[in-house]
């Protein structure tokens, strides 16, 4: 009894610090990477007009949740002090002093080289690529502090997966490339407004800039125009590849979840706002499966 007293209070300890950096990383809640993968996947069967193969797809997914985690990492150092103000970030690991910065900091730093070491097994274009997305991750939490429409700077930094990946395939990036990095663009400003809608009272308060501040009471008319425009530009960049019935398909679900989302967040209600948030990556999923079932019965 005694000498298995102390084990197990340290096995206790362990789990629970395991617990803090699953939280810091937001393991329990996919929707924050997914909305990530769907449009580099999507980039990556265009760019190699179809199955781009088992390395290729190994290295996006796991890549991309690695930077998704690294990236939460860095945000939550970054605005650990606004966070005290949020009534949704209040108990944050690092935030609510359960995790140090060093620690965290660790934590990111170790995701990134992980990310950094499956690209390494790809073209030298796409290592080249990933230097960029990595210096925007971390840039992007301090936007918030003077640049009026940060979600742009974030969507900047989420779109490099579509570049990396047709560097991956091609060993370029193409013009069809650019505009799904446009086109995706405008689906991070569309869903992170959402978002940004959800903590607009406690932004104004803290003094925190967002696209939902900025726009003000254009903010459910701006999110309609954003979604409009990625879908223009997504049909426009795919529509030399002839993928037929799949590829529309795809597009009119993914029209029909614009249409659902402007019912949630119409009212600015909170939950509303989140619930539209916390589902915009089936957009992206919708969207990629017209594609890659597009190249499969082509």
């Amino acid at each position: 009894m005694t000498t298995s007293t102390p084990s197990s209070a340290a096995t206790a300890a362990k789990r629970s610090k395991l617990s803090l950096y699953l939280d810091l990383i937001r393991w329990n809640r996919p929707a924050g990477w997914l909305v990530l993968v769907w449009p580099t996947l999507a980039a990556l069967w265009i760019a190699a007009e179809g199955f781009p193969g088992w390395h290729l797809l190994l290295v996006f997914v796991v890549g991309t949740v690695l930077m998704r985690s690294a990236g939460c990492t860095i945000n939550d150092i970054a605005d650990r002090d606004f966070d005290k103000h949020v009534k949704r970030t209040t108990q944050r690991p690092i935030t609510s002093g359960q995790v140090s910065v060093k620690e965290a900091a660790l934590v990111g730093l170790v995701l990134t080289l992980a990310a950094f070491a499956l690209v390494l097994t790809t073209r030298w274009e796409a290592v080249a690529w990933s230097v960029p997305a990595v210096l925007f991750t971390i840039l992007y939490p301090f936007t918030k502090r003077f640049f009026a429409m940060p979600q742009a700077f974030l969507g900047i930094a989420f779109n490099f997966g579509i570049l990396i990946a047709f560097a991956a395939v091609t060993g370029e990036v193409s013009t069809t490339a650019w505009s799904l990095w446009l086109a995706n663009m405008f689906l991070v400003l569309a869903y992170d407004t959402e978002y940004a809608m959800v903590d607009r009272d406690d932004d104004l308060k803290i003094g925190m800039k967002t696209s939902a501040i900025t726009l003000g009471r254009l903010d459910v008319a701006g999110i309609m125009g954003f979604f409009a425009l990625c879908l223009v530009l997504t049909v426009c960049a795919v529509m030399p590849y002839d993928l037929g019935w799949p590829f529309w398909l795809g597009m009119a679900a993914a029209v029909a979840q614009v249409i659902w989302h402007f019912v949630l967040i119409k009212d600015r209600a909170r939950e509303g706002c989140f619930t539209a948030f916390s589902k915009s990556h089936y957009i992206g999923m919708t969207m990629f499966a017209g594609i890659a079932l597009g190249f499969a019965l082509r």
